[in-house]
C-alpha cells in the first residue's frame, strides 16, 4: 500500500538534505481535519538549517515536487506545513489493500526479531487479585500485537514461587496446617495462614528468623520444605488457571523464580570475578552509586539466601542464551522501577553482548485502586480477580436482559461483554496512570468503553446480514465514498498498521484502544448521516463495503487487545 508519510518525508528530505528517516519521525497527523492529513513542524529543523520555521516552511513549499495524485494541496500555517492527500487515491489504496489482505494491518516488519515479554506473574499461595489484572492484560495485548507485526514473541509467566514468603508459609503450615482445609479452598486458606504468620512475625523476631531459615532450607533442597512448597504451587496453579481461562490468557513458558534456583551460583561467580561484589553488613551487594543509583543491589542476604534481583539476573542470562532476544519487556507496576534500574545496570556486568543489555526494558503501569485505597495481601484487603470477572459477567447479563430479553445465548454474550469491559477499561488509558475501578464507567454502553465498541460491531454485523452480499472492489465506485463521513473512516482504517507500530514503539496498548474508539465513533457518525441500505445500488454497495471494513477492523483490533466480539447484543 502507498505510504503517504514516506512519500512526504522523501520529498522534504530532497529539499532540505536532512535524513529521510529523521524527517519521517517528525511528521504528525493533525487532530483537526482542517489542518490537513499530515503536518510537518519546521521548528524541528530550525537549529540544523539556521533559519526561522516559517522561512523553512516557505522554502520547502516552493521547492517540493509532489505528484497531485498523491498530495492534492499544501498549506503553511505558522511554522507548519500541512499536507492534504488525494482523497480518491487514498480510498483506492485502502480498498485495494483490504481486498488483498483479510488480516488487514498484519505485517512482517518484525521478521527474525525475538521479543520476550514477562507478564502476569502472580504470587503462588496468594490471591490472584485485581492488581495482577493490569500486568496480565497489558502483557497479553503487547504479545498479540508484536506477533501480528511478524515478531517471534515469547510470553513468560514468571511466577512468584520463591522467596521469604514461602519460609513464612512453611512455618505457618507447620504450626497450624491441620486447622485449615487447604485442598478444598487453597488460596483463601493459605492467605489466612500467611496473614496469621505475618502477624506473629511482627510480634516475635525469633519466628521471623525461623521463616528465613525455612527459605534457606528450601533453597538447599530440604525434602520436607520442598514437598510443602510443591503442594502449595500445584494447588495455586490450579486456581490461577480458572482466571486465565476466563481471560483467555496463554503463555509459552511458566518458568517462575524457582526455576532459577540452580542457576544463581553462576551469577554470583560471574559478579565475583568483576570485583564489584562486595560485603556490606553481612550481605553481598553491588554498589551502584557511580551509576546514579544510590540504593545498592543486594545479591546475597546475610544468611546466604538469594534475592529477587539475583533471580532476575539469572533469568536475563538464561533468556539471552535460550531466546536470543532483541527486546525483553518486563510488565510490572511502577513500584518496581528502582528494582529494574538496579537489575538492568548489574546485568551489564554479566558479560553479555550489548544487544541483550540494550534490549532490556521495564514497562511500568499504575495501580488499580479501590475507592477505599490500595490493596494489601498482608492486611487481607484484596479483591480476587476471579470474583471480579464473575461479577462483571453477572452485571453484563443483567444489562443485556434489560435491553434485549429475547436474545439467544445471553450467558455467552454476557461473558464476552463483561470480561471485555474489564479488559478494555484497563487498556483504555495510559498504562502509567493509576486506575480507580468503577463499575458504572466500565459497563457503560455509551461511553469510551469496551461495550460501546462491541455494540458498534454488532450494528455492523446486523447491516451486513440484512445486505446479504458484499461487492467486489472492482464493482465499487470510489467517487461515491468522497463524502466527509466515508473519508473519515477510510483515513482511520489507513492508519491501522501505523497505530500497531506506535503501540510497539511506546509499549502502550492504549494507543490501539483509543484508535478503536475513534473508529467506532466515526462509524456511528457515518451511520447517522448516511443511509446504507435502500439507497441506489452503486451507493449502497459502496457504503456496505465501508461497513464491512469497519466490522473487520473492530474485530481484529479488539482481538489483539484480548477481547472477543459477540455477533448479537
Amino acid at each position: 500500500m502507498l505510504n503517504f508519510k514516506k512519500e512526504i518525508a522523501k520529498q522534504i528530505a530532497n529539499v532540505t538534505n536532512v535524513n529521510e528517516k529523521e524527517i519521517e519521525k517528525y511528521i504528525e497527523i493533525p487532530k483537526e481535519n482542517t489542518n490537513g492529513d499530515y503536518a510537518f513542524p519546521c521548528f524541528k529543523l530550525a537549529k540544523e538549517l539556521k533559519k526561522a520555521p516559517p522561512v523553512i516552511a516557505n522554502d520547502i513549499k516552493e521547492k517540493i515536487e509532489i505528484d497531485e495524485k498523491i498530495i492534492s494541496k499544501i498549506e503553511i500555517v505558522g511554522g507548519y506545513i500541512n499536507f492534504y492527500i488525494n482523497k480518491e487515491t487514498l480510498s483506492k489504496e485502502v480498498l485495494k489493500e483490504f481486498e488483498n489482505n483479510k488480516e488487514y494491518g498484519k505485517s512482517e516488519i518484525g521478521k527474525e526479531k525475538n521479543i520476550v515479554i514477562d507478564y502476569s506473574a502472580p504470587n503462588i499461595a496468594k490471591p490472584f487479585h485485581i492488581g495482577h489484572l493490569r500486568s496480565t492484560v497489558i502483557g497479553a495485548a503487547l504479545y498479540n500485537i508484536y506477533k501480528y507485526l511478524g515478531y517471534n514473541t515469547i510470553g513468560i509467566n514468571h511466577l512468584g514461587d520463591y522467596g521469604t514468603q514461602f519460609g513464612k508459609l512453611i512455618e505457618g503450615y507447620k504450626l497450624w496446617g491441620k486447622e485449615y482445609n487447604i485442598e478444598n479452598d487453597p488460596i483463601n486458606e493459605l492467605t489466612k495462614i500467611y496473614i496469621r504468620i505475618n502477624d506473629l512475625c511482627k510480634e516475635d523476631e525469633h519466628v521471623l528468623e525461623q521463616c528465613r531459615y525455612n527459605f534457606k532450607l528450601l533453597e538447599e533442597g530440604d525434602s520436607y520444605c520442598k514437598e510443602i512448597w510443591t503442594k502449595f504451587r500445584d494447588l495455586s496453579l490450579k486456581e490461577f488457571q480458572k482466571v486465565y481461562d476466563l481471560l483467555g490468557s496463554k503463555f509459552d513458558s511458566w518458568n517462575g523464580e524457582a526455576f532459577y534456583s540452580d542457576k544463581m551460583q553462576e551469577i554470583i561467580e560471574i559478579l565475583n570475578k568483576t570485583g564489584k561484589l562486595v560485603e556490606s553488613q553481612g550481605a553481598r551487594i553491588i554498589d551502584l552509586a557511580d551509576k546514579g543509583i544510590n540504593t545498592p543491589c543486594i545479591i546475597e542476604k546475610s544468611n546466604g539466601s538469594t534475592t529477587y534481583a539475583t533471580r532476575d539476573l539469572a533469568a536475563i542470562l538464561y533468556r539471552a542464551r535460550t531466546y536470543n532476544f532483541d527486546k525483553a519487556l518486563y510488565v510490572t507496576s511502577y513500584e518496581q522501577t528502582l528494582h529494574f534500574k538496579q537489575v538492568f545496570e548489574v546485568a551489564k556486568l554479566l558479560g553479555l553482548d550489548e544487544k541483550y543489555t540494550n534490549g532490556l526494558e521495564h514497562v511500568p503501569f499504575g495501580m488499580v485502586l479501590l475507592p477505599t485505597g490500595k490493596m494489601s495481601t498482608r492486611e487481607g484487603n484484596v479483591v480476587k480477580l476471579e470474583d471480579l470477572l464473575k461479577e462483571a459477567i453477572e452485571r453484563a447479563y443483567e444489562i443485556i436482559e434489560e435491553k434485549n430479553s429475547e436474545l439467544e445465548n445471553k450467558e455467552e454474550i454476557a461473558k464476552k461483554v463483561g470480561i471485555g469491559a474489564v479488559i478494555f477499561n484497563d487498556l483504555a488509558n495510559s498504562r502509567i496512570k493509576d486506575e480507580i475501578f468503577d463499575w458504572d464507567t466500565i459497563l457503560n454502553f455509551q461511553g469510551d468503553t469496551g461495550p460501546y465498541i462491541q455494540y458498534t460491531y454488532v450494528r455492523t454485523r446486523s447491516i451486513l446480514e440484512k445486505a446479504t452480499y458484499i461487492s467486489m472492489i472492482k464493482d465499487i465506485d470510489i467517487k461515491l465514498l468522497q463524502d466527509e463521513y466515508s473519508l473519515n473512516i477510510i483515513k482511520i482504517i489507513y492508519n491501522f498498521e501505523d497505530t500497531l507500530i506506535q503501540v510497539t514503539n511506546k509499549e502502550e496498548p492504549s494507543i490501539l484502544s483509543r484508535y478503536l474508539i475513534d473508529l467506532a465513533k466515526a462509524f456511528s457518525n457515518f451511520y447517522n448521516e448516511n443511509k446504507i441500505l435502500g439507497e441506489e445500488e452503486n451507493l449502497q454497495n459502496a457504503r456496505i463495503y465501508i461497513t464491512y471494513m469497519v466490522s473487520n477492523i473492530l474485530k481484529i483490533g479488539m482481538s489483539l487487545l484480548g477481547i472477543q466480539m459477540p455477533e448479537k447484543m
